[in-house]
């Protein structure tokens, strides 16, 4: 019982987590980093702010203009390291800017540890996906639900990538919704294992509202300001409901089931990971932060979980077996 008072001792930290609000912190609202950005701008850059009328354009590179780096952005991103100077040269702690730590740009991303290790995460999903397909037949029950899981998962992890890129409204929009929809669909093949024997309409019924209901919450932070709340109490919810039915149905299935194991040491391990974001901390390097890292954790973490998915499928596929054999047989 010690592990499973442990696995809830982390559910309850991740609330700690997940109700943190993050808003513009001492960096941007500092008044040497607007009086920064003000003299900057008024110096180098148009009135439109994307074109450049003197220093800084030896910096602006064919990547960065390709990554649609401004005039504007490139003071940004000048005044945030002579606004972090000065707070350390007074001894105060790291500063953030717009809610982010300030990271050091490399080929134009603006976290590049988080871009790379993103990657690493579609890397390892892709792989997987193709261990699971020719491992696996395709008449094995949860072999499509896991397969639009690994897609959807794919597509997640592009976004990401992306979004670590460059950081715009609609980067921001399409790194949260998607990384929402890997939690659905998570919480979705929890459920479906559960059902996996009954009718195509139940089944088909829970699919339908999972994807309205994603739909749904797309569309609505699609309209007007982010809501940063919303989507948050969204994963709360989604995320644990997903994590406690997977443990229980592994605490269920523990003696029928010897592999099971490798699905509670992923929600546990996957859910203790995200422990690095309560403790947030000044990138190393300007590099890496705690959130580049757990992205860095995510994908070793990723094997496991397939591997479990993968022997779940035959072990389905040969009790499907077994049943049909019987039938004939009774037949006979």
């Amino acid at each position: 019982m010690i592990r499973y008072r442990v696995v809830a001792l982390v559910l309850i930290l991740l609330l700690i987590y997940f109700f943190r609000q993050i808003f513009a912190s001492g960096g941007d609202r500092s008044q040497f980093y607007q009086n920064c950005l003000k003299f900057c701008t008024l110096d180098n850059c148009t009135q439109s702010g994307v074109s450049y009328t003197k220093e800084l354009q030896w910096k602006h590179g064919p990547i960065n203009k390709l990554l649609l780096w401004t005039c504007y952005d490139e003071c940004g991103y000048e005044c945030m390291w002579k606004t972090t100077a000065a707070f350390h040269n007074r001894n105060w702690t790291t500063p953030q800017f717009n809610g982010k730590w300030p990271f050091v740009r490399f080929l134009g991303m603006q976290e590049p540890a988080s871009v790379f290790f993103s990657v690493a995460n579609f890397v390892t999903h892709y792989k997987m996906l193709q261990q699971f397909k020719r491992e696996v037949r395709t008449d094995s029950p949860m072999y499509g639900t896991w397969r639009a899981f690994s897609y959807i998962c794919l597509n997640a992890w592009i976004w990401s990538a992306v979004f670590h890129t460059r950081d715009f409204p609609i980067t921001e929009l399409l790194d949260y919704t998607f990384a929402y929809s890997m939690v659905l669909a998570s919480l979705h093949c929890m459920v479906m294992r559960m059902i996996h024997r009954m009718s195509i309409l139940v089944r088909g019924t829970f699919s339908f509202l999972c994807v309205l209901f994603f739909i749904n919450h797309f569309s609505y932070l699609s309209i007007g300001r982010f809501d940063y709340s919303y989507n948050m109490k969204a994963n709360i919810v989604t995320g644990m409901s997903g994590a406690i039915g997977w443990i229980l149905w592994c605490f269920l299935q523990r003696r029928k089931r010897r592999y099971v194991w490798k699905c509670f040491t992923f929600i546990v391990l996957a859910t203790s990971s995200l422990l690095l974001e309560i403790n947030d901390f000044p990138p190393i390097l300007w590099t890496f932060d705690a959130h580049s890292i757990w992205h860095l954790v995510t994908a070793p973490l990723t094997i496991l979980f397939y591997s479990f998915v993968i022997e779940d499928c035959k072990t389905l596929r040969k009790e499907l077996a077994n049943v049909e054999d019987e039938e004939s047989r009774k037949l006979l």
